[in-house]
C-alpha cells in the first residue's frame, strides 16, 4: 500500500516539475516599459570615503539581459565628479551606458569601493532553456538580495 502511495506522490510531483519547466521554457518573459537598469552614485559618497567609511554603494557585479534590461543608467548625485570606465560624471548627471553583445566587462568605477566594477550581460533568453536559466538565476538573485 505504500508503495502505491509512494509512487503516486512520486508521479504527481514529476507532473508538478514538467509543468513549471513547460511554463518556465515557454512562457513569453514580461519586458518592462524601460530596458535600463538603473544604479545612483548618493549625494556625499565621496566625502564618506574620505573619512574612511568603506562606503558599498554599487554592487561588486552588475547583471543585464539582451532584450530584457541591457542598458546600464548610473546617475551621479555625489558633490564631486565620480568616473566609471571612459565616462566622467560631473554632479548631477547621468550616463547611459547600452550592450549589444552578450559578455562580461570590466570597468574602472570611483564609486565603487574597490575601485573596479564587473558588468555581465546575458543573451537574450530566446529558446526555452534559456528562458529556464534566466529565470532560475532571476530567481536566485532575489532570494540572495
Amino acid at each position: 500500500m505504500k508503495s502505491r502511495a509512494g509512487a503516486a506522490i512520486g508521479g504527481a510531483f514529476a507532473v508538478g516539475l514538467l509543468a513549471i519547466l513547460g511554463w518556465a521554457g515557454f512562457a513569453p518573459i514580461d519586458k518592462p516599459a524601460s530596458r535600463e537598469e538603473v544604479f545612483e552614485i548618493p549625494q556625499g559618497t565621496w566625502a564618506r570615503r574620505m573619512a574612511g567609511d568603506l562606503v558599498d554603494i554599487l554592487p561588486n557585479e552588475i547583471r543585464l539581459t539582451l532584450g530584457v534590461n541591457d542598458v546600464l543608467l548610473l546617475r551621479n548625485l555625489d558633490d564631486v565628479p565620480q568616473t566609471f570606465g571612459p565616462a566622467l560624471m560631473m554632479p548631477g548627471q547621468s550616463f547611459r551606458l547600452p550592450f549589444e553583445v552578450a559578455s562580461e566587462y570590466q570597468f574602472a568605477c570611483t564609486a565603487h569601493a574597490s575601485g573596479q566594477m564587473t558588468v555581465i550581460v546575458y543573451p537574450e533568453p530566446s529558446t526555452p532553456w534559456r528562458r529556464i536559466a534566466w529565470r532560475v538565476r532571476e530567481q536566485w538573485s532575489k532570494l540572495k538580495a
